[in-house]
Order: structure tokens, then sequence, then C-alpha cells
């Protein structure tokens, strides 16, 4: 029995043109929070440290507080906070907590090999 290469159907034309006009050093990141709890300041003063350390002007940090919108979190599966999603560049990763290991962050957003 012949096997037929399977192509996908409804990918859409606007998702390449995302992927490609962005530059591979570009991160996009999503921060989900629970209001201004002691873990969710410190996750967010941590990231910003290290994003400002490693990622300075290649990056976009969204914060999203899962009291105001808490429907954002079922598209990106949100199970606990602190969370942060990383979306580009591929591949997704979801890193939990409050940031403050320094290599596990660095470790789920693939900058282990750029330490300074």
């Amino acid at each position: 029995m012949k096997e037929k290469a399977t192509k996908v159907k409804n990918w859409p034309k606007e998702l390449d043109a995302i992927l490609s006009s962005h530059d591979n050093d570009k991160y996009i990141l999503r921060l989900y929070v629970t209001g201004s709890t002691c873990r969710s300041v410190l996750a967010l003063m941590n990231l910003e440290k290290i994003c400002e350390e490693y990622l300075e002007g290649r990056y976009e940090l969204q914060v999203v507080d899962l009291y105001q919108n808490p429907s954002l979190a079922k598209g990106d599966q949100i199970i606990a906070a602190p969370t942060l999603i990383k979306k580009l560049p591929l591949p997704f990763r979801r890193i939990i907590g409050d940031m403050s290991n320094k290599e596990k962050v660095l470790l789920g957003l693939d900058l282990r090999d750029k330490l300074k």
C-alpha cells in the first residue's frame, strides 16, 4: 500500500508571515501572574532582571494578571501561577515558579549556551 505525504490543510498564511517576520533572536514571552502577590511580584522582578541582562532589546514581555483576564489562561493551558510562556523563538516552553532559579530560567529560554 502506498502512503501519501500528509499536508497540513488549515495552516494559516498569517502564521507563516508572523514566523518569518520575527527575528530568530527576538523572544516573545508571556508571564501569567495572580495579582500583586509576593510570588507574582518576585517572578516579574526576577524575569525582568534576567531579560535585561541576557536579552537586552531583544524581547517582548506581556504580563497577564489571571484575576483580571482569567480567560487568557485557557489558551496557554495555565494550571499554576506564576508561569512564563516562551512563544518565540521555537520551541515553545513553559516555566513555572517565581523565576528565582536563574539557571532553570536560562535553560528554559535556551540561553544556557549564551551565558555572559
